[in-house]
Formats: structure tokens, sequence, C-alpha cells
């Protein structure tokens, strides 16, 4: 398994608790890199974007972070701080990836999303995706449900600060309290993105050491050389 949330679970739902091995997922090393071009495509700039990276379906909570960005540029438009507005008014919300069937939700994230000002990528890979995360002010990941995100966990080995939500999946990461909303919270998620947008560009460095590949791969190794 690649959590002790699904560990747990099959525990719970199957009663197996003996010869279940927990290997986490892994994440290759990150390819840092600038993509000037694809920035001014997409009307962006470096630093200067908040980033949602995953499918488009109703666990993800994309629409929880549509709302919280809206809530932000609200909050900041109703202040009387214009110098504050002037520096944070092109502050933009990236949403990278797609729906592999569309459907009423990802139909209806797209709208809300383009009534907003939000910019959509659609599916990505290679150097556009790299550069997006290199570049990102924050990633968010407001889930209700996952088993190990690979996303967050590719976006920490960019160094980029995190906001996520408290479910179990996400807190088995072991992040600093600060970078956890309480899911579904919308309210906190747009004060937690206001805090990072007012706060000096962060590059973290993130414990990685669990999900190593080699390590990963030794693991898997040892589980098959002990039923041999």
């Amino acid at each position: 398994v690649i959590s002790n949330v699904i560990k747990n679970l099959i525990a719970k739902k199957y009663g197996r608790t003996k010869n279940v091995h927990l290997i986490y997922n892994g994440v290759s090393e990150p390819e840092v890199c600038d993509y000037p071009e694809y920035f001014e495509e997409l009307g962006i700039e470096k630093g200067k974007y908040i980033l949602g990276m995953c499918r488009f379906v109703p666990e993800k909570n994309l629409h929880h972070l549509v709302e919280a960005f809206v809530k932000w540029k609200k909050a900041l438009a109703d202040s009387a701080d214009f110098a504050n507005l002037s520096s944070k008014n092109d502050i933009k919300l990236v949403l990278a990836g797609d729906t592999d069937f569309e459907d009423s939700y990802s139909l209806g994230l797209k709208e809300m999303a383009r009534k907003n000002g939000v910019v959509l990528t659609g599916f990505i890979k290679g150097r556009k995706l790299h550069s997006l995360l290199t570049n990102c002010r924050c990633y968010c990941l407001p889930s209700s449900h996952e088993g190990l995100p690979i996303a967050l966990l590719e976006a920490m080995s960019y160094g980029v600060k995190v906001v996520v939500s408290d479910i179990p999946a996400n807190l088995e990461v072991g992040l600093p309290k600060e970078d956890y909303f309480h899911c579904g919270d919308v309210e906190e998620l747009a004060a937690k993105l206001g805090k990072i947008i007012e706060q000096p560009l962060q590059h973290i460095d993130y414990d990685m050491s669990k999900y190593d590949w080699k390590k990963i791969s030794d693991e898997v190794a040892d589980v098959y050389r002990k039923y041999k």
C-alpha cells in the first residue's frame, strides 16, 4: 500500500492486518526550468500565480480553490490600501489539468473559472508543467479524498510553498500546521492564500527522503525476496 490511510482502510474493511507492506510512491528529481514564451501565452508572470494541479473531478474540490481566490481578490479590491492593490492585482490563479471524461462537474468548474479570470491550461506535461511548478507562488490541493497525493509530492520536490486540506492522506505527508486548512472551509483557505501572497516568495527544502525511487525500489525488492 502507498499510505497508512490505505493500510488502515484495508484493515478496517477487509480485516487484513498481516503481510501488508507500506511503500510510498516516489517522485522524480525536479526539472527546474523557465518557459517565458509559454508564460506569455498564458498571461502570467513568475512568482505571481497560485497553482492548482490535478484532475477536474469533484473530490479534488477545485471549485473551493476558485471560490477562495475570488474571496481574496474581492477583499483586496475592497481594501483602502491602494498601494497594496496595485502590487497584488496581477496575481493569477492557474488550474493545470482536465478530466478524462467531461461531465457536469468539469464543465461547471471550467465555466466558473472562466467567469473569474482563472487561467486554464488543460492537460500539460514536460517543460510546460515543469515551468509552472518551478515558478508558482504556491501550490494548493483542497481535496476531500486522497490515497497519497502525487501532485502534492511533485510540488514539494520543487520546493514551493504548499497549502492543502487537512484530510488524513495530506496530514500523513507531515507538513507544518500552517500549511493545512480545514477541508471545505473556503474562508480559511482564502485567508491562507492571502497570507502567502503577502509574504516574500519562499523556497522550502522539504524532506523528500521517503519518496526517493532508489529507496522505494529496494523496499519493493525486499518484499519479493521475503515471499520468494
